[in-house]
């Protein structure tokens, strides 16, 4: 089974308590959305329900995220796992 990219936006703002890094967005690579969403919960949000998601990206570019934040602050997306917001890949 191959694996894919996924970027996901949730709803939220500041002082919502969103895990750090997550109001940018959240790379995850994964099997299929909900490998990834199920990835996403268990590692970033340890299990607790999920804000609304309100945008899913399926096999983002990369190169596309934001250049200034995104980019620098990833690990490699080739491995099935969260590689944005740092600090949530095991």
């Amino acid at each position: 089974m191959s694996l894919r990219r996924f970027w996901i936006e949730f709803e939220g703002q500041l002082g919502d308590g969103l895990p750090a890094g997550v109001l940018v967005g959240c790379g995850v690579t994964a099997f299929n959305y909900d490998d990834a969403v199920n990835l996403v919960r268990e590692r970033v949000f340890e299990g607790d329900q999920l804000p609304r998601i309100k945008k899913c990206v399926e096999d983002v570019d990369v190169s596309a995220l934001d250049q200034g934040h995104v980019l620098p602050n990833m690990s490699s997306p080739t491995e099935r796992g969260i590689w944005f917001p740092l600090g949530y890949e095991a």
